[in-house]
């Protein structure tokens, strides 16, 4: 099993950043240059690798994409 995949990893939080940008028809380059994060970072939050999110960039996210934070963070099923 791979770092990224073991239980102790799992937050059981998905980032439903992919959805929203498709809905909205921009790209990850596009919200990387509203918000000034990197492409990088941006994708690792999109994957759901992230381990954790300063909250200035939870609320630039949001607001560059005009959401909330619970349309962009949710609980995922357990299964």
């Amino acid at each position: 099993m791979t770092p990224a995949a073991s239980d102790e990893d799992d937050t059981g939080i998905h980032c439903r950043l992919d959805e929203l940008l498709a809905a909205r028809g921009m790209t990850l380059t596009q919200l990387s240059e509203m918000v000034g994060v990197s492409i990088v970072n941006l994708s690792v939050l999109k994957n759901d690798r992230a381990r954790a999110i300063r909250y200035s960039t939870l609320r630039a996210v949001c607001e560059a994409l005009q959401c909330e934070v619970g349309d962009l963070l949710v609980l995922a099923a357990r299964d």
